[in-house]
């Protein structure tokens, strides 16, 4: 997850446009982009739905490690 948010930020919208659905909604949520999720069709809590307990559980600490290493 790391590494797809990574290439997100990197690349900006057409990375992340070619990223599967359920990474595309984790991204958002990790690079908090709302307007990422609505272009989606997702609010946030329907993209935390969509995660799933395990990556949900995963996203603060990805999130960290992703300023951590800007």
């Amino acid at each position: 997850m790391l590494r797809k948010a990574e290439d997100a930020k990197r690349g900006g919208h057409d990375a992340w446009a070619v990223q599967s659905t359920g990474e595309k909604v984790a991204v958002a949520l990790v690079l908090n982009r709302a307007d990422w999720l609505m272009e989606q069709g997702y609010t946030i809590a329907e993209a935390i739905e969509r995660c799933g307990s395990g990556w949900v559980a995963m996203i603060p600490q990805v999130a960290r490690q992703f300023v951590d290493q800007e």
